[in-house]
């Protein structure tokens, strides 16, 4: 078993350096949230949405809106986001607060219905903070991947980044992303916190999950690729 000054040390280091931003108060890593924080829940658009394609997003405290009312979080705002930009959608949250990869495949068939026309894939950061060896993420990623093909649900798959500082893990970590989607042909979205990590402006006090106007960012960024992707492109 890993020494629990080890844990830290990893936890500090990579949460300073680059992957979920800074920690809030005298440098102290913060804890990911609890497993059984409730996922967000998006508005239902105008009208039901009842014709609308739906859009999935299978991840964790990132996209279940931590700290955030369900109107700011990312699914809500991924929404707003498709709609503005003439690709009207239902979103639907599945993210689970504190899941890794491993948990995120062990809920796929439930938190996944058989109506999503996309679902985007975003696991990988709690692996990251728990130092989980990238060849295990990748292959219950892989799992996720190959069970929504299964079922003819499309995929984009949204990237996590470790810190350079962290060397070979942090290549071999980017490898999977990378890998997976050219293995099995599904776009990538390479990093989910791009414009967003680092940036004390756009997080909240914990420094690791963002605020509304860096959930807001996240989601600007990302729809023109989840629109790409329910298009085929």
């Amino acid at each position: 078993m890993i020494a629990r000054r080890t844990l830290l040390s990893r936890r500090t280091l990579l949460l300073g350096a680059l992957a979920l931003g800074a920690a809030g108060c005298g440098g102290e890593a913060v804890p990911p949230a609890p497993k059984d924080a409730p996922a967000a829940e998006p508005p239902p658009p105008p009208g039901g949405g009842a014709d609308l394609p739906v859009v999935a997003i299978l991840g964790d405290s990132i996209t279940a809106g931590y700290g955030l009312p369900s109107r700011e979080a990312l699914p809500a705002q991924l929404e707003a986001a498709l709609a503005a930009a003439g690709t009207p959608v239902r979103v639907r949250a599945a993210g689970v607060s504190g899941d890794t990869t491993a948990g995120a495949l062990a809920r796929l068939d439930f938190s996944i219905q058989d109506d999503t026309d996309l679902c985007v894939v975003a696991v990988g950061g709690n692996d990251m903070l728990q130092g989980i060896e990238p060849a295990r993420m990748r292959a219950n990623l892989e799992a996720i991947i190959t069970g929504l093909q299964a079922r003819n649900i499309p995929i984009l798959l949204a990237g996590m980044q470790a810190p350079p500082s962290y060397g070979a893990y942090a290549t071999d970590f980017a490898a999977v992303f990378e890998s997976l989607a050219r293995d099995h042909d599904v776009p990538l979205y390479p990093f989910l916190l791009d414009g967003v990590a680092l940036d004390p402006a756009l997080n909240q006090g914990d420094g690791i999950h963002p605020n509304a106007e860096g959930v807001r960012i996240i989601a600007q960024r990302l729809a023109p690729a989840v629109a790409g992707a329910l298009a085929g492109d």
